[in-house]
């Protein structure tokens, strides 16, 4: 699951500024008088870092503005605050990530699993850019591209060496724009030029599922972006109407997602009220326990979950749930263990 924040770091700065100076003895007095349920050394514990925070922001605008004026070469001043907090965040967790605006379209797919794209898996062999699947009904596909395209620039733009991330990023952007792709089709030596106009593409949270056999049902979760259990919840019912009796749930590979669908599809197998999952954190009015809200859809059929190594966060989750309660055994290999939200 990722929890992250979306601000500009010159306004975040600024506001940051303005309250310490400004609003630290009011903002003190106003949550003395409304946590007195608190300790005192909780109550105190924040204002006694105010001078602290302030001073070392003063710290950082001085560097800050030092580095830029003096230093040898030029400087972007963008690129290196961005540094900064990715390195102080780092300090915290592997977790906790600042999100600038202009990565905000990752953020959205990994949590709604739509973006703005062409619709096809591209992966990086030897240096080169390879279509490794078109996705049916989807621009890559309607304008002919092939499994083994190398492509050679987008927009114009060189991409041999890239890394595959930032061939990802030139291939997305807002639906209905027009992107341009000069490619080297395999077996062929001279380059073609491809026009597409990007689409809406959804990225399914159950790529697969199917009947192993006559009894066994299997079904891949991959992700849990939103709509996840529904997906899950399709699958299962399309299994059971097509004989199944005992169904596999294969959450391999899976980092994790939204805590809702997490919590949600659990929901689906275990009965109405029952306690999911726990959180805890620092604010103790912020201190929750996920219940299911739902009436499950089954409680009977047996579950085996595959998990591995990759196995994170909200398959975690529902792994636990479903062993906890014996709704199901899991196989495969210890998880990644990560147990923020």
């Amino acid at each position: 699951m990722h929890v992250s924040t979306h601000i500009s770091a010159k306004v975040a700065l600024l506001l940051l500024a303005i309250g310490l100076l400004f609003q630290a003895p009011s903002y003190a007095q106003n949550r003395q008088s409304t946590t007195s349920e608190l300790s005192r050394e909780q109550v105190a514990q924040p204002t006694d870092k105010y001078f602290e925070i302030a001073k070392n922001l003063d710290i950082l605008a001085t560097l800050f503005k030092e580095v830029n004026a003096y230093y040898v070469d030029e400087v972007n001043p963008n690129s290196l605050m961005k540094t900064g907090i990715d390195a102080m965040l780092k300090s915290l967790d592997p977790y906790t990530n600042y999100i600038p605006e202009d990565e905000i379209e990752d953020y959205r797919t990994m949590t709604t699993g739509q973006y703005g794209g062409i619709g096809a898996l591209v992966g990086t062999r030897e240096g080169r850019s390879i279509v490794l699947m078109p996705y049916e009904g989807y621009p890559a596909y309607e304008a002919g591209l092939q499994i083994g395209d190398e492509i050679l620039s987008i927009d114009g733009i060189e991409i041999k060496g890239k890394a595959s991330g930032d061939v990802s990023k030139l291939l997305k952007g807002q639906a209905n724009t027009v992107l341009s792709l000069n490619i080297l089709r395999y077996g062929e030596t001279t380059p073609r030029t491809i026009t597409l106009n990007r689409k809406n593409v959804k990225i399914n949270n159950v790529p697969y599922y199917a009947m192993l056999n006559a009894e066994v049902g299997y079904i891949v979760l991959s992700d849990f972006t939103f709509g996840a259990a529904n997906e899950v919840q399709t699958a299962f019912e399309q299994l059971k109407t097509q004989g199944a009796k005992k169904v596999v749930l294969d959450l391999r590979g899976n980092p994790g997602g939204l805590l809702n669908e997490a919590i949600n599809i659990c929901n689906l197998f275990i009965p109405r009220n029952a306690d999911v999952v726990s959180t805890k954190g620092k604010i103790q009015e912020w201190n929750k326990i996920y219940k299911a809200q739902n009436n499950p859809i089954d409680t009977e059929t047996p579950l085996i979950v595959l998990i591995n190594g990759r196995s994170a966060s909200a398959s975690e989750i529902v792994s636990g749930v479903i062993q906890d309660y014996d709704r199901g055994v899991l196989i495969g290999q210890r998880s990644f263990g990560k147990g923020l939200v």
